[in-house]
């Protein structure tokens, strides 16, 4: 049986700025993880890490941690793992359900948003992506160090009876569904002019192109709430979230724009995680391309 838990208090669940975390940092009850990757140089992430991170953080790799076995043919580029070794996974970091977890990048969220969801999906309130990220804390002055912090102590916990808090369906669940599906690559990807990492161009039709990046201001932080919500209901009206279905490339970025749905203040919008990549395998599998 799992070893009893402190009673759980829900801080922050969308964003949180520098300055808080700054105030938390020496709290145990906080965890940090560092988030950045590229993914046209896989280990850009891990040595960034290791040249100066936030005090106390671990890092969180795309492909190592934040990702499951890729099967060519089958899956798309970034599976999610198996539920049970990626609650494994988060008991050895020594995460329970209720500290308070705190995801950053340099990438304005998008590889953040990632640990963010799937701590959602085994049933963890308490976390938060960093707005503004890595260069807000630099630029705040806050401290930096290329210490790394002490082997976790690994924590027992109830990930495994949690409901998620957030939803996941599968290629058959988008093919020929009713639902608005968002896509969160950029225009031109969208509209099939480019595809520099999969090898067919488009989108899955239907699709409604919204890219992750126009949840950003010029700075990098997240829009305001109101502009945030002004952009989503001119992509879909008043359709209630549990209507609305993100896509990426990879499963990647769909979770930036769950994210800027919740803070926004939205019902919880579900995740196809195989995306695009994973569509394109089935050739029976529609394409559309243009607007």
């Amino acid at each position: 049986m799992p070893a009893p838990q402190p009673a759980e208090t829900v801080r922050a669940s969308t964003l949180i700025d520098v300055a808080t975390l700054r105030a938390h940092l020496d709290d145990a009850s906080w965890h940090v993880f560092d988030c950045r990757f590229s993914l046209a140089d896989p280990e850009a992430g891990r040595n960034a890490y290791r040249a100066g991170h936030i005090p106390g953080a671990r890092h969180a790799d795309i492909d190592l941690e934040l990702s499951g076995p890729r099967v060519p043919g089958v899956t798309g580029r970034h599976p999610l793992p198996d539920r049970a070794a990626w609650i494994a996974r988060v008991e050895a970091w020594g995460v329970s359900p209720h500290v308070q977890v705190v995801a950053y990048d340099d990438s304005g969220g998008a590889f953040a948003a990632r640990l963010w969801w799937m701590l959602r999906w085994i049933g963890h309130a308490a976390v938060a992506v960093l707005d503004g990220g890595w260069r807000a804390w630099v630029d705040a002055g806050f401290p930096v160090t290329q210490a790394l912090p002490p082997d976790p102590l690994p924590t027992q916990t109830d990930y495994a009876q949690r409901a998620p808090l957030t939803r996941l369906v599968t290629a058959d669940d988008v093919d020929g569904h009713e639902q608005i599906l968002l896509d969160a690559r950029d225009r031109a990807r969208f509209r099939g002019e480019v595809e520099p990492i999969d090898p067919i161009a488009g989108h899955i039709p239907g699709a409604r192109s919204a890219p992750s990046s126009e949840n950003l201001d010029e700075r990098g932080f997240f829009k305001p709430k109101e502009e945030l919500r002004r952009r989503f209901e001119t992509l879909f009206g008043d359709a209630a979230g549990r209507d609305i279905v993100c896509y990426c490339g990879s499963g990647i970025t769909a979770a930036h724009n769950i994210l800027a749905l919740r803070h926004a203040g939205f019902d919880e919008p579900a995740l196809y995680a195989g995306s695009w990549s994973e569509w394109i395998n089935d050739p029976s599998r529609g394409i559309a391309t243009g607007d």
